[in-house]
Parts: C-alpha cells; structure tokens; sequence
C-alpha cells in the first residue's frame, strides 16, 4: 500500500462512525522503519485561526482496520491534535 492510497481513505472513528478527516502524512520510526502513527487533516478546519491547519497525530496502534475505502481508529482521546503553519 502506498502514501497516496492511504490518502485517499477517509478516517472514520469507530465510537460514532463520524469521519475526522484524510491522511495527509506519516510519522516512520527511523530505527526499524515502521509506521508508528498517521496524521490526519481534520475535516472542516483547514485553515484554522492565524492560517494555521489543525492535525491530529493518530498513532499506529490506535487504527483498528484498513479498509478499502476507510481506515477505522479508535476514540480522539487516544491520539493528538497538533496546529501546523498553514502550507
């Protein structure tokens, strides 16, 4: 599976089936070169307060299943959101 593949998956949480947003990168763990977290591009904050887009760092053990269309996580709890310089 590709990076754009994975892009083109909606992120779905699994409490309330409500989707959160799209893959827009990877954390790799430089040591053994696995996937240790996703980061999402919330859904309807693109450009959040001063251009800034919020994210949300979903690590690899929180993804329940991969989909053909979805990639379904667990609760937001479980994960971060961070706010990066809009691009």
């Amino acid at each position: 599976m590709t990076l754009t593949e994975l892009q083109m998956k909606d992120i779905i949480l699994m409490e309330n089936g409500k989707r959160v947003g799209n893959v827009s990168d990877l954390e790799i763990n430089a040591q053994n070169g696995h996937i240790s977290a996703i980061v999402v591009t919330l859904r309807g904050k693109m450009m959040g307060l001063f251009g800034k887009e919020e994210e949300l760092v979903v690590p690899w053990n929180q993804i329940i299943t991969i989909g053909t269309d979805i990639i379904l996580i667990k609760s937001p709890e479980q994960v971060s959101i961070i706010e990066e310089a809009g691009k």
